[in-house]
């Protein structure tokens, strides 16, 4: 979906920079990008999300082009699904929020003095960071006691633990005997996504004029889901059968992105406390603003959490 949200945006830029892990991949979109918008300029950057080694190199590279020196636009959107086993990034971080979360934050605040430099010379809210998120944040809060999902579920605080009947409807058995639950550790760093975003903003909207957004695109199909065991797969298509969510095609999971990226509108009262929530605006679904987070998920508070644990699990502190 993030190749197709790049190609959808490739006929203004006056350059797109393409970002992944897999050289191959980057050069189908690049193929896809010539194809429909022949005078596209891109540049290409290898990164794994999963390892800060990585991301450091990536951002430092991206740092060096003196013929991109600056950054309107930056879609954080690859991530994992789904991982059978429990699996560590090499900074011994669970892999869905090392990837999904702490690469994203990590490779956002090295490179952010590129999009300061757009917003100095834009309009308030033109420069822009999206995070493609998911549904996650309406049914889930962060996992602040066993972020690294080591401990049995049903041992956790209350508020911390998971969503039993959801998990159950997902396919899942005994979720409450059990401390690693794939689909779980994947909404936990989904909902990450939102609190950077709700972090973001308050460090970057007033003094920068950058606006953070997260949103969920919708159920889309796409290689995310290859990792979901056999009574997982069964159980999401009985859920679709049963009508409980509707596949988006890639163009219209993709739209959502585009508008987080380019809609002015957005950039108005995002943040501000409207009937008794917070952080409205931050959070988007269909195209549209969404007020479907659990508090848990937009919260200021548990974002200033978020960005405090982050800065520790990477080990530098961003203003």
């Amino acid at each position: 979906m993030s190749n197709l949200t790049q190609c959808q945006a490739s006929q203004s830029p006056a350059c797109l920079v393409l970002a992944g892990r897999s050289p191959s991949k980057m050069e189908e979109c690049i193929i896809a990008i010539k194809k429909d918008f022949p005078n596209t300029n891109f540049r290409t950057l290898h990164m794994d999300l999963s390892s800060q080694k990585s991301v450091r190199a990536a951002a430092a590279e991206f740092l060096s082009w003196s013929t991109v020196p600056k950054l309107d636009i930056l879609v954080n959107s690859a991530g994992v699904m789904g991982i059978p086993e429990h699996t560590l990034t090499p900074e011994g971080i669970e892999m869905h929020l090392g990837c999904n979360h702490i690469g994203h934050y990590l490779f956002t605040n090295l490179i952010a003095p590129k999009l300061i430099k757009a917003a100095e010379s834009s309009p308030k809210g033109h420069v822009r960071v999206v995070n493609v998120s998911s549904g996650s944040p309406a049914i889930a809060g962060f996992r602040w006691s066993d972020y690294n999902f080591e401990k049995v579920n049903n041992t956790l605080p209350e508020a911390e633990q998971p969503n039993y009947t959801w998990l159950e409807g997902w396919g899942y058995k005994d979720v409450q005997s059990k401390s690693y639950v794939p689909i779980d550790a994947y909404n936990r760093s989904k909902v990450a996504n939102l609190l950077f975003a709700v972090g973001a903003n308050k460090r970057w909207f007033e003094q920068h004029g950058i606006l953070t957004l997260a949103l969920h695109p919708g159920v889309i199909e796409t290689e995310l889901k290859r990792d979901f065991a056999k009574e997982t797969k069964e159980a999401v298509a009985e859920l679709g059968k049963k009508g409980l969510y509707k596949l988006k095609t890639l163009g219209a999971g993709a739209a959502t992105s585009l508008v987080a990226a380019l809609d002015p509108a957005l950039a108005k009262g995002v943040g501000q406390e409207r009937d008794g929530k917070e952080n409205y605006g931050s959070y988007l679904m269909d195209c549209q603003i969404s007020e479907k987070a659990d508090p848990r998920a937009i919260s200021s508070a548990e974002a200033e959490k978020l960005w405090a644990l982050s800065e520790e699990l990477v080990g530098e502190k961003f203003a």
